[in-house]
Protein backbone atom coordinates (compact mmCIF):
# COMPACT_ATOMS: atom_id res chain seq x y z
CA UNK A 1 0.00 0.00 0.00
CA UNK A 2 2.96 2.27 0.68
CA UNK A 3 4.24 1.59 -2.65
CA UNK A 4 0.99 2.76 -4.37
CA UNK A 5 0.97 5.74 -2.18
CA UNK A 6 4.05 6.68 -3.04
CA UNK A 7 3.57 6.19 -6.93
CA UNK A 8 0.23 7.87 -6.77
CA UNK A 9 2.10 10.77 -5.26
CA UNK A 10 4.90 10.71 -7.73
CA UNK A 11 2.54 11.11 -10.53
CA UNK A 12 0.71 13.86 -8.45
CA UNK A 13 4.31 15.82 -8.64
CA UNK A 14 4.53 15.87 -12.18
CA UNK A 15 2.94 19.20 -13.78
CA UNK A 16 2.52 17.68 -17.41
CA UNK A 17 1.06 13.91 -16.31
CA UNK A 18 -1.02 15.69 -14.33
CA UNK A 19 -2.94 18.01 -16.46
CA UNK A 20 -2.76 15.17 -19.25
CA UNK A 21 -4.91 12.95 -16.65
CA UNK A 22 -7.33 15.49 -15.65
CA UNK A 23 -7.73 16.75 -19.20
CA UNK A 24 -8.62 12.90 -20.04
CA UNK A 25 -10.84 12.41 -17.66
CA UNK A 26 -12.73 15.76 -18.33
CA UNK A 27 -13.37 14.73 -21.68
CA UNK A 28 -14.18 11.35 -20.72
CA UNK A 29 -17.00 12.57 -18.52
CA UNK A 30 -18.31 15.05 -21.46
CA UNK A 31 -18.92 12.21 -23.62
CA UNK A 32 -20.42 10.18 -20.63
CA UNK A 33 -23.39 13.36 -20.15
CA UNK A 34 -23.62 13.63 -24.21
CA UNK A 35 -24.31 9.43 -24.19
CA UNK A 36 -27.20 10.51 -22.44
CA UNK A 37 -28.59 13.29 -24.48
CA UNK A 38 -31.37 11.73 -26.82
CA UNK A 39 -32.08 12.58 -30.20
CA UNK A 40 -34.23 15.24 -30.72
CA UNK A 41 -38.29 13.61 -31.80
CA UNK A 42 -37.85 10.73 -29.60
CA UNK A 43 -39.73 9.69 -27.06
CA UNK A 44 -37.44 7.43 -24.68
CA UNK A 45 -40.18 6.25 -22.59
CA UNK A 46 -41.29 4.10 -25.97
CA UNK A 47 -37.90 2.80 -26.55
CA UNK A 48 -37.44 -0.90 -26.31
CA UNK A 49 -36.03 -1.70 -22.99
CA UNK A 50 -34.96 -4.92 -25.04
CA UNK A 51 -31.24 -6.36 -24.29
CA UNK A 52 -29.22 -6.28 -27.74
CA UNK A 53 -27.46 -9.56 -28.62
CA UNK A 54 -25.13 -10.59 -31.47
CA UNK A 55 -23.91 -7.80 -33.43
CA UNK A 56 -25.66 -5.38 -31.82
CA UNK A 57 -24.92 -5.97 -28.75
CA UNK A 58 -21.60 -5.29 -29.68
CA UNK A 59 -21.93 -2.11 -30.89
CA UNK A 60 -24.02 -1.37 -27.59
CA UNK A 61 -21.07 -2.50 -25.43
CA UNK A 62 -18.63 0.04 -27.76
CA UNK A 63 -21.23 3.22 -27.48
CA UNK A 64 -21.63 2.00 -23.92
CA UNK A 65 -25.73 1.75 -24.16
CA UNK A 66 -26.06 4.67 -26.12
CA UNK A 67 -27.17 2.72 -29.03
CA UNK A 68 -30.15 1.22 -27.32
CA UNK A 69 -30.76 4.51 -25.43
CA UNK A 70 -31.23 6.11 -28.99
CA UNK A 71 -28.45 8.68 -28.13
CA UNK A 72 -26.98 11.77 -30.22
CA UNK A 73 -23.80 9.37 -30.16
CA UNK A 74 -25.79 6.11 -30.41
CA UNK A 75 -22.87 4.93 -33.62
CA UNK A 76 -20.09 6.05 -31.52
CA UNK A 77 -16.83 5.42 -32.70
CA UNK A 78 -17.55 2.26 -34.62
CA UNK A 79 -18.11 4.20 -38.13
CA UNK A 80 -14.28 5.63 -37.28
CA UNK A 81 -13.02 2.32 -36.99
CA UNK A 82 -14.99 0.85 -39.92
CA UNK A 83 -13.18 3.02 -41.77
CA UNK A 84 -9.84 3.04 -40.16
CA UNK A 85 -9.88 -0.70 -40.90
CA UNK A 86 -11.29 0.34 -44.55
CA UNK A 87 -8.45 2.23 -45.51
CA UNK A 88 -5.37 0.25 -43.88
CA UNK A 89 -6.48 -2.98 -45.91
CA UNK A 90 -6.52 -0.56 -49.03
CA UNK A 91 -3.10 0.17 -48.15
CA UNK A 92 -2.28 -3.46 -48.35
CA UNK A 93 -4.39 -4.10 -51.55
CA UNK A 94 -4.11 -0.65 -53.56
CA UNK A 95 -0.45 0.67 -54.92
CA UNK A 96 -1.35 4.29 -54.58
CA UNK A 97 -2.25 3.82 -50.63
CA UNK A 98 0.74 2.06 -50.41
CA UNK A 99 2.74 4.68 -52.01
CA UNK A 100 1.29 7.17 -49.26
CA UNK A 101 1.97 4.82 -46.35
CA UNK A 102 5.86 4.96 -47.33
CA UNK A 103 5.68 8.97 -47.80
CA UNK A 104 6.05 9.59 -43.56
CA UNK A 105 4.11 12.52 -42.19
CA UNK A 106 2.57 13.88 -45.40
CA UNK A 107 1.12 10.59 -46.78
CA UNK A 108 0.17 9.90 -42.53
CA UNK A 109 -1.67 13.13 -43.13
CA UNK A 110 -3.48 12.16 -46.58
CA UNK A 111 -4.55 9.07 -44.86
CA UNK A 112 -6.02 10.34 -42.29
CA UNK A 113 -8.20 13.06 -44.16
CA UNK A 114 -9.52 9.99 -46.33
CA UNK A 115 -10.37 8.16 -43.27
CA UNK A 116 -11.86 11.27 -41.91
CA UNK A 117 -14.30 11.32 -45.05
CA UNK A 118 -15.11 7.70 -45.79
CA UNK A 119 -16.26 7.87 -41.83
CA UNK A 120 -19.13 11.06 -42.72
CA UNK A 121 -19.51 8.58 -46.11
CA UNK A 122 -20.40 5.24 -43.59
CA UNK A 123 -21.72 7.08 -40.58
CA UNK A 124 -24.56 8.27 -43.04
CA UNK A 125 -25.15 5.11 -43.91
CA UNK A 126 -25.56 3.74 -40.90
CA UNK A 127 -27.28 6.56 -39.50
CA UNK A 128 -30.09 5.54 -42.15
CA UNK A 129 -30.45 2.41 -41.23
CA UNK A 130 -29.74 2.53 -37.23
CA UNK A 131 -33.26 5.44 -37.05
CA UNK A 132 -35.33 3.00 -39.84
CA UNK A 133 -34.59 -0.55 -37.82
CA UNK A 134 -33.92 0.72 -33.94
CA UNK A 135 -36.57 3.24 -33.30
CA UNK A 136 -40.27 2.27 -33.57
CA UNK A 137 -42.70 4.22 -35.05
CA UNK A 138 -44.08 4.75 -31.38
CA UNK A 139 -41.01 6.75 -30.25
CA UNK A 140 -41.42 8.96 -33.10
CA UNK A 141 -43.06 12.38 -32.08
CA UNK A 142 -42.69 14.60 -35.00
CA UNK A 143 -43.36 13.92 -38.91
CA UNK A 144 -41.34 10.70 -40.12
CA UNK A 145 -39.68 12.12 -43.00
CA UNK A 146 -38.77 15.52 -40.96
CA UNK A 147 -37.09 12.85 -38.02
CA UNK A 148 -35.52 10.38 -40.60
CA UNK A 149 -33.57 13.50 -42.44
CA UNK A 150 -33.04 14.97 -38.77
CA UNK A 151 -31.99 12.03 -37.24
CA UNK A 152 -29.08 11.35 -40.18
CA UNK A 153 -27.88 14.67 -39.53
CA UNK A 154 -27.52 14.37 -35.59
CA UNK A 155 -26.22 10.67 -35.49
CA UNK A 156 -23.22 11.90 -38.55
CA UNK A 157 -22.41 15.14 -35.92
CA UNK A 158 -22.50 12.86 -32.94
CA UNK A 159 -19.85 10.54 -34.38
CA UNK A 160 -18.13 13.18 -35.45
CA UNK A 161 -17.96 15.09 -32.16
CA UNK A 162 -16.58 11.69 -30.53
CA UNK A 163 -13.88 11.46 -32.89
CA UNK A 164 -12.68 14.97 -32.13
CA UNK A 165 -13.20 13.89 -28.62
CA UNK A 166 -10.74 10.96 -29.08
CA UNK A 167 -8.34 12.74 -31.24
CA UNK A 168 -8.31 15.59 -28.54
CA UNK A 169 -7.15 13.04 -26.01
CA UNK A 170 -4.58 11.58 -28.09
CA UNK A 171 -3.08 15.18 -28.28
CA UNK A 172 -3.26 16.45 -25.09
CA UNK A 173 -4.06 13.88 -22.55
CA UNK A 174 -3.46 10.24 -21.42
CA UNK A 175 -3.33 7.42 -23.70
CA UNK A 176 -5.01 6.67 -27.29
CA UNK A 177 -8.37 8.28 -27.08
CA UNK A 178 -10.48 5.94 -29.31
CA UNK A 179 -9.65 3.65 -27.30
CA UNK A 180 -10.55 5.01 -23.75
CA UNK A 181 -13.50 6.05 -25.36
CA UNK A 182 -14.62 2.62 -26.17
CA UNK A 183 -13.25 0.80 -22.64
CA UNK A 184 -15.07 4.08 -20.76
CA UNK A 185 -18.44 3.24 -22.63
CA UNK A 186 -17.66 -0.61 -21.74
CA UNK A 187 -16.84 0.32 -18.07
CA UNK A 188 -20.09 1.75 -17.80
CA UNK A 189 -21.80 -1.31 -18.08
CA UNK A 190 -20.46 -3.08 -15.32
CA UNK A 191 -21.83 -1.51 -12.20
CA UNK A 192 -24.68 -2.89 -13.73
CA UNK A 193 -23.70 -5.83 -14.51
CA UNK A 194 -22.49 -6.57 -11.33
CA UNK A 195 -25.68 -5.71 -9.39
CA UNK A 196 -27.48 -8.26 -11.80
CA UNK A 197 -25.30 -10.80 -10.90
CA UNK A 198 -25.50 -10.09 -7.37
CA UNK A 199 -29.01 -10.02 -6.93
CA UNK A 200 -29.60 -13.15 -9.41
CA UNK A 201 -26.94 -15.04 -6.88
CA UNK A 202 -28.77 -14.42 -3.71
CA UNK A 203 -32.18 -14.51 -5.01
CA UNK A 204 -31.71 -18.20 -5.95
CA UNK A 205 -29.81 -21.10 -3.45
CA UNK A 206 -26.92 -21.64 -5.97
CA UNK A 207 -24.24 -20.81 -3.03
CA UNK A 208 -24.46 -17.23 -2.44
CA UNK A 209 -21.34 -15.70 -1.06
CA UNK A 210 -19.48 -18.69 -2.05
CA UNK A 211 -20.71 -18.71 -6.01
CA UNK A 212 -20.22 -14.69 -5.92
CA UNK A 213 -16.23 -15.26 -4.97
CA UNK A 214 -15.61 -17.87 -6.93
CA UNK A 215 -16.89 -16.21 -10.13
CA UNK A 216 -15.32 -12.98 -9.15
CA UNK A 217 -11.74 -15.76 -8.37
CA UNK A 218 -12.46 -16.80 -12.41
CA UNK A 219 -12.81 -13.57 -13.56
CA UNK A 220 -9.54 -12.95 -11.92
CA UNK A 221 -7.81 -15.22 -13.16
CA UNK A 222 -9.15 -15.13 -16.99
CA UNK A 223 -7.85 -11.74 -16.83
CA UNK A 224 -4.61 -12.49 -15.89
CA UNK A 225 -4.03 -14.98 -18.17
CA UNK A 226 -5.66 -12.85 -21.28
CA UNK A 227 -2.88 -10.41 -19.99
CA UNK A 228 0.20 -13.05 -20.09
CA UNK A 229 -1.07 -14.14 -23.74
CA UNK A 230 -1.34 -10.66 -25.64
CA UNK A 231 1.56 -9.58 -24.46
CA UNK A 232 3.63 -12.82 -25.48
CA UNK A 233 6.09 -12.33 -28.21
CA UNK A 234 8.08 -14.54 -30.16
CA UNK A 235 11.67 -12.91 -30.28
CA UNK A 236 13.53 -13.42 -33.55
CA UNK A 237 17.50 -12.40 -33.29
CA UNK A 238 18.79 -9.76 -36.02
CA UNK A 239 22.68 -9.10 -35.94
CA UNK A 240 23.58 -5.93 -37.55
CA UNK A 241 27.02 -5.63 -39.67
CA UNK A 242 29.27 -3.47 -38.16
CA UNK A 243 30.06 0.13 -40.59
CA UNK A 244 32.40 2.65 -40.36
CA UNK A 245 30.87 5.93 -40.83
CA UNK A 246 33.66 8.07 -41.11
CA UNK A 247 35.97 8.20 -37.60
CA UNK A 248 32.77 6.36 -35.71
CA UNK A 249 32.14 2.57 -35.77
CA UNK A 250 28.53 1.72 -36.18
CA UNK A 251 26.43 -1.52 -36.22
CA UNK A 252 27.63 -4.77 -34.89
CA UNK A 253 25.02 -5.07 -32.38
CA UNK A 254 22.50 -7.60 -31.87
CA UNK A 255 18.82 -6.86 -31.66
CA UNK A 256 15.49 -8.51 -31.82
CA UNK A 257 12.03 -8.46 -33.46
CA UNK A 258 8.70 -9.15 -31.15
CA UNK A 259 6.25 -10.97 -33.57
CA UNK A 260 3.34 -11.43 -31.80
CA UNK A 261 1.56 -14.07 -30.59
CA UNK A 262 -1.68 -12.44 -31.37
CA UNK A 263 -0.92 -10.32 -34.59
CA UNK A 264 -4.12 -10.29 -35.31
CA UNK A 265 -5.77 -8.65 -32.79
CA UNK A 266 -9.58 -8.39 -31.89
CA UNK A 267 -10.58 -8.28 -36.07
CA UNK A 268 -11.34 -11.79 -35.97
CA UNK A 269 -13.75 -11.90 -33.32
CA UNK A 270 -15.41 -8.89 -34.83
CA UNK A 271 -15.34 -10.13 -38.47
CA UNK A 272 -16.83 -13.68 -37.13
CA UNK A 273 -19.57 -11.99 -35.16
CA UNK A 274 -20.83 -10.26 -38.22
CA UNK A 275 -21.09 -13.09 -39.47
CA UNK A 276 -22.73 -15.09 -36.96
CA UNK A 277 -25.51 -12.43 -36.97
CA UNK A 278 -26.35 -13.39 -40.49
CA UNK A 279 -28.50 -16.31 -38.99
CA UNK A 280 -30.48 -14.25 -36.92
CA UNK A 281 -31.27 -11.19 -39.32
CA UNK A 282 -32.31 -14.20 -41.96
CA UNK A 283 -35.21 -15.71 -39.03
CA UNK A 284 -35.83 -11.49 -38.42
CA UNK A 285 -36.61 -11.08 -42.22
CA UNK A 286 -38.28 -14.21 -42.69
CA UNK A 287 -40.03 -15.59 -39.68
CA UNK A 288 -40.82 -18.99 -41.32
CA UNK A 289 -37.14 -20.12 -41.03
CA UNK A 290 -37.95 -19.96 -37.47
CA UNK A 291 -37.77 -23.16 -37.05
CA UNK A 292 -34.84 -24.18 -39.50
CA UNK A 293 -31.06 -25.23 -38.32
CA UNK A 294 -30.50 -21.70 -38.42
CA UNK A 295 -32.32 -21.26 -35.08
CA UNK A 296 -29.28 -23.09 -33.19
CA UNK A 297 -27.12 -20.00 -34.25
CA UNK A 298 -29.18 -17.33 -32.56
CA UNK A 299 -28.97 -19.18 -29.50
CA UNK A 300 -25.56 -18.17 -28.10
CA UNK A 301 -25.03 -21.00 -25.53
CA UNK A 302 -25.48 -23.83 -27.96
CA UNK A 303 -23.14 -25.95 -29.29
CA UNK A 304 -23.36 -25.32 -32.62
CA UNK A 305 -22.78 -21.58 -32.48
CA UNK A 306 -19.93 -21.76 -30.37
CA UNK A 307 -18.10 -24.46 -32.53
CA UNK A 308 -18.82 -22.50 -35.59
CA UNK A 309 -17.85 -19.06 -33.66
CA UNK A 310 -14.60 -20.40 -32.96
CA UNK A 311 -13.93 -21.93 -36.47
CA UNK A 312 -14.42 -18.83 -38.02
CA UNK A 313 -12.36 -17.25 -35.63
CA UNK A 314 -9.39 -19.05 -36.52
CA UNK A 315 -9.70 -18.96 -39.75
CA UNK A 316 -9.71 -15.00 -39.76
CA UNK A 317 -6.95 -14.65 -37.15
CA UNK A 318 -4.71 -16.71 -39.79
CA UNK A 319 -6.23 -14.23 -42.89
CA UNK A 320 -5.90 -11.42 -41.08
CA UNK A 321 -2.20 -12.36 -40.04
CA UNK A 322 -1.50 -12.76 -43.39
CA UNK A 323 -2.48 -9.42 -44.98
CA UNK A 324 -1.21 -7.31 -42.16
CA UNK A 325 2.26 -8.95 -41.47
CA UNK A 326 4.45 -9.46 -44.60
CA UNK A 327 7.32 -11.39 -43.99
CA UNK A 328 8.99 -9.98 -47.13
CA UNK A 329 8.69 -6.80 -46.81
CA UNK A 330 10.47 -7.33 -43.37
CA UNK A 331 13.17 -9.22 -44.59
CA UNK A 332 14.02 -6.64 -46.81
CA UNK A 333 13.76 -3.82 -44.22
CA UNK A 334 16.63 -5.91 -42.84
CA UNK A 335 18.64 -6.01 -45.65
CA UNK A 336 18.83 -2.89 -46.16
CA UNK A 337 20.15 -1.88 -42.98
CA UNK A 338 22.94 -4.78 -42.99
CA UNK A 339 20.87 -6.93 -40.48
CA UNK A 340 20.65 -10.64 -40.58
CA UNK A 341 18.95 -13.51 -38.35
CA UNK A 342 21.92 -15.53 -37.76
CA UNK A 343 22.30 -18.65 -39.51
CA UNK A 344 19.33 -17.52 -42.26
CA UNK A 345 20.67 -16.77 -45.50
CA UNK A 346 19.31 -13.03 -46.05
CA UNK A 347 16.34 -12.60 -48.27
CA UNK A 348 14.34 -15.18 -49.83
CA UNK A 349 15.36 -17.46 -46.90
CA UNK A 350 14.61 -15.17 -44.40
CA UNK A 351 11.23 -14.41 -45.52
CA UNK A 352 10.68 -17.68 -45.36
CA UNK A 353 12.06 -18.34 -41.56
CA UNK A 354 9.80 -15.59 -40.46
CA UNK A 355 6.68 -16.67 -42.30
CA UNK A 356 7.46 -20.07 -40.35
CA UNK A 357 7.91 -18.76 -36.78
CA UNK A 358 4.71 -16.19 -37.47
CA UNK A 359 2.52 -19.24 -38.79
CA UNK A 360 3.79 -21.55 -35.70
CA UNK A 361 2.84 -18.73 -32.62
CA UNK A 362 -0.52 -17.56 -35.16
CA UNK A 363 -2.07 -21.28 -34.30
CA UNK A 364 -2.10 -21.21 -30.90
CA UNK A 365 -2.26 -17.27 -30.87
CA UNK A 366 -6.32 -18.37 -32.98
CA UNK A 367 -6.85 -21.31 -30.79
CA UNK A 368 -6.39 -18.16 -27.67
CA UNK A 369 -8.97 -16.01 -29.60
CA UNK A 370 -11.69 -18.65 -29.64
CA UNK A 371 -11.29 -19.92 -26.50
CA UNK A 372 -11.55 -15.88 -25.36
CA UNK A 373 -14.42 -15.42 -27.64
CA UNK A 374 -16.59 -18.48 -26.69
CA UNK A 375 -16.08 -18.05 -22.63
CA UNK A 376 -18.95 -15.53 -22.45
CA UNK A 377 -21.70 -18.07 -23.82
CA UNK A 378 -19.75 -20.85 -21.36
CA UNK A 379 -20.36 -18.37 -18.62
CA UNK A 380 -24.04 -18.10 -19.69
CA UNK A 381 -24.11 -21.72 -19.67
CA UNK A 382 -23.13 -22.44 -16.00
CA UNK A 383 -25.62 -19.53 -14.62
CA UNK A 384 -23.63 -16.34 -15.19
CA UNK A 385 -26.03 -13.56 -16.05
CA UNK A 386 -25.49 -12.25 -19.15
CA UNK A 387 -24.66 -8.63 -19.03
CA UNK A 388 -22.07 -9.65 -16.93
CA UNK A 389 -21.21 -12.97 -18.82
CA UNK A 390 -19.45 -10.21 -21.41
CA UNK A 391 -16.58 -9.28 -18.81
CA UNK A 392 -15.53 -12.97 -18.96
CA UNK A 393 -14.47 -12.99 -22.50
CA UNK A 394 -14.78 -11.58 -25.74
CA UNK A 395 -13.68 -8.56 -27.66
CA UNK A 396 -14.62 -6.52 -24.42
CA UNK A 397 -12.32 -7.92 -22.10
CA UNK A 398 -9.40 -7.88 -24.54
CA UNK A 399 -10.43 -4.38 -25.48
CA UNK A 400 -10.05 -3.31 -21.54
CA UNK A 401 -7.06 -5.42 -21.02
CA UNK A 402 -5.19 -3.36 -23.78
CA UNK A 403 -6.20 0.13 -23.34
CA UNK A 404 -5.09 -0.52 -19.47
CA UNK A 405 -1.70 -1.70 -20.46
CA UNK A 406 -1.09 0.83 -22.81
CA UNK A 407 -2.53 3.54 -20.59
CA UNK A 408 -0.25 2.44 -17.52
CA UNK A 409 3.02 2.48 -19.74
CA UNK A 410 2.45 5.97 -20.99
CA UNK A 411 2.29 7.23 -17.78
CA UNK A 412 4.97 4.63 -16.36
CA UNK A 413 7.59 6.25 -19.58
CA UNK A 414 6.76 10.02 -17.46
CA UNK A 415 7.37 8.39 -13.85
CA UNK A 416 10.98 7.13 -15.50
CA UNK A 417 11.23 10.18 -17.51
CA UNK A 418 11.66 12.13 -14.46
CA UNK A 419 13.67 9.42 -12.51
CA UNK A 420 10.81 8.47 -10.32
CA UNK A 421 10.49 4.41 -9.79
CA UNK A 422 8.12 2.71 -12.43
CA UNK A 423 4.62 1.14 -11.65
CA UNK A 424 6.03 -2.36 -10.46
CA UNK A 425 8.19 -3.41 -8.10
CA UNK A 426 10.30 -5.51 -11.07
CA UNK A 427 10.62 -5.23 -14.41
CA UNK A 428 8.20 -2.23 -16.51
CA UNK A 429 4.64 -2.39 -18.29
CA UNK A 430 5.79 -2.81 -21.30
CA UNK A 431 2.51 -1.40 -23.03
CA UNK A 432 0.22 -3.28 -25.73
CA UNK A 433 3.45 -4.81 -27.44
CA UNK A 434 1.29 -7.33 -27.97
CA UNK A 435 -1.95 -6.46 -27.87
CA UNK A 436 -4.60 -7.18 -30.40
CA UNK A 437 -5.22 -3.39 -31.85
CA UNK A 438 -6.27 -2.05 -35.19
CA UNK A 439 -3.84 0.99 -36.42
CA UNK A 440 -5.64 3.58 -37.85
CA UNK A 441 -4.26 5.58 -40.57
CA UNK A 442 -4.05 8.74 -37.79
CA UNK A 443 -1.41 6.45 -35.63
CA UNK A 444 -3.69 5.33 -33.28
CA UNK A 445 -3.88 2.09 -31.80
CA UNK A 446 -8.02 1.09 -31.97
Amino acid sequence: MKKLLTTLSNIWKIEELKGRILFTLMILVIYRLVCQVVLPGVDPAQLSNEQKSGLLGLLDMFAGGAFSKASIVALGVMPYISASIVVQLLGIAVPTFQKMQKEGESGRKKLTQYTRYLTVAITIVQAVGYVKTQITPEAIVIDHTIFYFLSAVVLTAGTLFVMWLGEKITDKGIGNGTSLIIMVGIIARLPVAISQEISSVFAGNDGGLIRLVLEIVALYAIIMFTILIVQGVRKVPVQYAKRIVGNKQVGGVRQYIPLKVNAAGVMPIIFAQALMFVPSALIGLFPNLQESWLHQYSDITSLTYSLTFAFLIIAFTFFYTAITVNPTQMSDDMKKNGGFIPGVKPGLATSSFIDEVISKITFPGSLFLAAIAILPSLAVKVGIQQEFAHFFGGTSLLILVGVVLDTLQQIESYLLMRHYDGLMKTGRVTGRSGVPTVTSTSGAAL
